[in-house]
């Protein structure tokens, strides 16, 4: 069977058996996939607040209840823990440890948070037939920090990050157009065009995933990024959170069309 037409529970299984390890672009193909954050209940509810107040870079799809690991509404057979091919640690805001299950970290005094991943709405692209330049490429979206500053809740606050894809002009109209129909999951494009007036200095150097060619003929365009909490994470130094690996995201049983609003 083709990667691309595994189903969610499917695909889940081959990464909870170690038979995946890489980015999720490409499996069970049509499904949402989202970014998961991970948190001691004592933060749950200022992060809470500021994925509600940043629903652009932070659209939150689930969250669980404490003592739980699966998310009830979009994978409720799922397991949190085990399910995603590779998690992050964050320890006082900086990155200790990647590993491929967090069986022994998640406590039961913790939160995990789905949050929409532009993996859908690049699906929706590639129908409008918008070529995708890293996935021709077979690598990882380029990810960013910006100088564009998420509004704080609580503790939480710092900077957005932006994932991008470069296109031919013609292509740029339609593109916002398609990814206006998903705001759950990143929505439309929060800048076009010149990198330095978000604080991006060089596209050759992605602050995460991979970089990718931009061609004399293409515009870069950015869209908000599920990265960002990870970032935020660098710059407010929480004592404790899980994050997916950048790429290495949680495929829900939810079909990409059920967050499509027109």
């Amino acid at each position: 069977m083709k990667l691309s037409s595994l189903s969610p529970e499917e695909a889940r299984e081959m990464i909870r058996k170690g038979e995946w390890d890489r980015p999720t672009a490409g499996l069970s193909n049509g499904y949402i996939q989202a970014n998961l954050v991970v948190l001691p209940k004592e933060m749950a509810y200022d992060f809470l607040l500021f994925c509600q107040r940043n629903p652009k870079p932070c659209p939150v799809l689930d969250v669980t209840d404490l003592n739980a690991y699966y998310p009830p509404s979009v994978a409720p057979k799922a397991d949190l823990r085990t399910d995603l091919p590779k998690y992050l640690v964050y320890r006082n805001g900086k990155k200790t440890e990647e590993r491929t299950d967090l069986t022994d970290v998640w406590t039961e005094d913790m939160v995990g948070f789905l949050l929409g991943c532009s993996f859908t709405f690049e699906q929706a692209l590639l129908e409008n037939d918008i070529p995708i330049r890293h996935i021709e490429e077979g690598l990882n979206v380029p990810m960013f920090k910006t100088n564009l500053s998420c509004q704080p809740a609580g503790q939480f606050h710092g900077p957005m990050v932006v994932s991008m894809r470069p296109m031919k002009s013609k292509d740029v109209i339609r593109s916002i157009q398609v990814t206006s129909r998903f705001p759950s999951v990143h929505g439309a494009p929060v800048h076009i065009g010149d990198p330095e007036k978000i604080g991006i200095h060089d596209l050759h150097s992605p602050d995460f995933g991979d970089a990718v060619p931009v061609k004399d003929d293409e515009v870069p365009v950015f869209w908000a990024c599920g990265v960002t909490p990870q970032a935020i994470a660098m710059h407010m130094k929480p004592k404790l959170m899980l994050t997916h690996a950048p790429g290495h995201m949680f495929i829900t049983d939810q079909k990409n069309e059920a967050f499509g609003v027109l």
